[in-house]
């Protein structure tokens, strides 16, 4: 009984279980559109982007309060570029996130290695120190993350409309633009939440792994964001938990506890692998029963793209009844490089 107790009995671990509480609420409300979005690779780099807000507050000398409003700045000004790049410029969403998560990222580094703590203050924003957390972070967390609930529950309907079919969602009139925007803004000031907290590289951890076991349980929405908020407070209460009683780092053992989590949602729920297998059983036994007439050769001949082996046909050709497809196709009685013969 003691092995479950005594964590909870100092006062730092009590902190670090209301942090990952507080992660784990702005996460789930928000990662939830980040997976059904496909925009991992946008928070990945506004948690990155982060860095040049939070080294700006290092070399000003400022504290927590102030590290994290530079960071939360950073965020934004992340969110709100990629925005004005993809709406305005016509780039490409991944090239405009590409864009500046290098630029600030790069910044980051750069103040910070002008700084004599260098290596100290730098691992320290990476990966975070949940055990070290104080009042003052999880209050400035804490409103951060009601500033998202609020936002998120106020606008749930056009949300859910514009991520699930934006041309629709505009036809019916739903500012599509607006909603797309303060989305970004929405998913910048959740990884604020978690940069703080567990540092750069979990905080997108947090952000998607937890979400994407719920999108793998549940169908409903709301039921997504609960089931992501729940499934990111079990992995803090067993991270926290294998970092006091086996001497690990909290922030990558509450991620991993996460990610294992995230897998066993994979295996068990008929939506992962459970339906996988059948479905690659049932391909399978398909293609053996599919008749190869016209590519019968008894050696192992390759024309161009296409190699015969046996009675299959490998590379770039693809038969579909009598006719071939691709970059090499049978023309009488020989393998030609045409688009299609019959």
């Amino acid at each position: 009984m003691d092995w479950l107790t005594e964590p909870w009995s100092f006062e730092f671990m009590q902190r670090a279980l209301l942090a990952g509480v507080i992660v784990s609420l702005a996460a789930g409300m928000v990662g939830v559109f980040v997976v059904l979005r496909g925009l991992a690779f946008l928070g990945d780099a506004v948690a990155h982007t982060q860095l040049a807000g939070a080294a700006v507050a290092l070399v000003l000398g400022g504290g927590a309060v102030l590290i994290t409003l530079g960071a939360g700045i950073a965020a934004v000004l992340t969110a709100l570029g990629v925005a004005l790049l993809t709406i305005r410029a016509r780039l490409r969403e991944d090239t405009a996130i590409g864009i500046m998560f290098a630029g600030f990222f790069a910044l980051g580094v750069l103040l910070i290695s002008r700084q004599r703590t260098f290596a100290v203050d730098l691992g320290s924003l990476l990966v975070g120190h949940i055990l070290g957390a104080s009042w003052t972070d999880l209050i400035v967390m804490a409103v951060l993350t009601g500033v998202v609930l609020i936002a998120v529950l106020a606008f749930l309907p056009e949300l859910r409309f514009v991520s699930y079919d934006p041309e629709v969602a505009a036809v019916s009139g739903v500012p599509v633009t607006l909603m797309q925007i303060g989305l970004l803004v929405l998913i910048a000031l959740a990884t604020v939440v978690a940069f703080r907290l567990v540092g750069v590289i979990l905080a997108v951890a947090m952000l998607v792994t937890p979400a994407a076991a719920a999108v793998l349980i549940a169908r409903r929405l709301v039921t997504m964001m609960l089931l992501a908020a729940l499934i990111g407070i079990l992995s803090t209460v067993a991270g926290l938990y294998a970092s006091f009683h086996l001497d690990l780092a909290a922030g990558p053992s509450i991620v991993l506890t996460a990610v294992i989590l995230m897998g066993l949602s994979f295996v068990m729920s008929p939506r992962g692998l459970r339906e996988t297998l059948p479905s690659l059983a049932a391909a399978v036994d398909e293609a053996e029963d599919y008749p190869h007439a016209g590519w019968r050769r008894t050696a192992r001949v390759c024309w161009g793209a296409c190699c015969q082996i046996g009675d299959a046909s490998w590379g770039a050709c693809c038969r579909v009844g009598d006719v071939c497809w691709g970059a090499c196709c049978r023309v009488g009685s020989r393998l030609s490089l045409r688009g299609r013969a019959g």
